[in-house]
């Protein structure tokens, strides 16, 4: 992080410009603007300048050295936990309600407990060549402020609420890396979702992406570094310490699909320990996701399995690191200048949105809105 505090974004909003009109202005792309907001970048002379001037500020109110002091205080208060659900272990999220004199912490399902949201139903099908007539609950909505987003990250969720407030709708599809890179490839998303490390380089989504797209068709955003690792039962009680231990005969595995960004951490750790995939219990057994598969370790259908930090942390689950990795976001070049994308750019750089994100745990948001390719 930068050792210049900055309050670029808030005069920007104060002065209702997007990141992208104050990047015209200053002659900037505005992925600086947001590594700038992000404390990713420090402004030379010259820009420092122009942003000045084009936010009718001075200098010093834009940039400061640190004053020792953090920016924001998060607050401590007492809250009564709502009865009817496992008790919460430290570092689990809730959400708050004020219940008259009362302030309520309620433990919120990472499971999909509610009816989805939805816009119309399927009329007849025709599987084999993939559509479907659907009857449309609002004939007058054309669907036009939607961006399609495809990946495995349950984060994405914390984005769309964010977005929301600009206006977009992120319609969210869960896929693992390698199916959302496809779906992206073929023209069925506007964004894909992918954490895919490549085993010689080490370097995350790059090869992969470079491989699959030809040169300049896609733009790749970080969305955030994330922690993924193994995630065991509380208190650990089949004592995991590390991959090495999948090959113990008393350990059950709960897998991802192929394709999924962690089984190919997994398979990666297993080459390298030249430990076979057979000797692993339950390596055929798979779940479509890092909160299913963290979710069938709470239920004991498995003793740990390979998923995020936050996975781990929203269960209550202990965790094992194993690497820190970009969740990158890649996006054809042509829908860079949609609306609803400059949205979701500029919500990357926001204090609010990186604020919940962390929160969550596992989630380094200092690189979010970073253009890498």
């Amino acid at each position: 992080m930068s050792e210049i505090e900055n309050r670029l974004e808030a005069l920007r909003n104060k002065r209702g410009l997007s990141a992208i009109q104050l990047a015209k202005i200053v002659g900037v792309s505005r992925q600086t603007i947001y590594a700038i907001e992000g404390g990713a970048y420090v402004p030379n002379t010259t820009i420092a300048l122009k942003l000045a001037r084009a936010l009718d500020a001075s200098v010093d109110e834009l940039f400061a050295l640190p004053s020792g002091e953090p920016l924001t205080e998060l607050r401590t208060e007492e809250a009564s936990l709502l009865s009817g659900s496992e008790a919460p272990s430290a570092g689990q999220t809730v959400q708050l309600c004020q219940v008259d004199k009362k302030l309520i912490a309620s433990v919120p399902s990472p499971l999909p407990w509610y009816f989805p949201a939805s816009d119309a139903v399927i009329e007849t099908s025709k599987v084999r060549e993939a559509k479907a007539r659907v009857r449309v609950f609002d004939p007058a909505d054309e669907f036009g402020n939607r961006i399609l987003v495809a990946g495995c990250d349950p984060g994405i969720s914390v984005l769309a609420r964010h977005t929301l407030a600009a206006g977009v709708e992120l319609v969210l599809a869960h896929r693992n890396s390698s199916q959302a890179l496809e779906l992206l490839k073929e023209g069925s998303v506007h964004i894909a979702g992918t954490h895919l490390r490549d085993d010689t380089s080490g370097e995350s989504n790059l090869p992969e992406i470079s491989r699959l797209f030809g040169r300049n068709a896609v733009a790749v955003i970080t969305f955030a570094v994330w922690e993924e690792g193994i995630v065991v039962a509380r208190a650990n009680p089949k004592d995991i310490k590390g991959i090495e231990d999948l090959g113990r005969p008393d350990v059950m595995l709960v897998n991802r699909e192929k394709g999924a960004g962690s089984r190919t951490l997994l398979d990666m750790h297993l080459r390298r320990l030249k430990i076979d995939a057979k000797q692993v219990h339950g390596y055929s057994q798979t779940a479509p996701g890092h909160l299913a598969a963290a979710w069938r370790v709470l239920s004991g259908a498995g003793d740990c399995c390979i998923a995020t930090r936050a996975a781990a942390r929203v269960f209550g689950l202990g965790f094992i690191p194993l690497v820190s990795e970009r969740y990158d976001l890649a996006i054809r070049r042509r829908h860079l200048d949609l609306p609803g994308v400059q949205a979701l750019l500029d919500t990357l750089g926001r204090t609010g949105f990186r604020r919940e994100l962390e929160g969550l745990g596992g989630y380094d948001t200092a690189s979010a809105g970073r253009r890498m390719l």
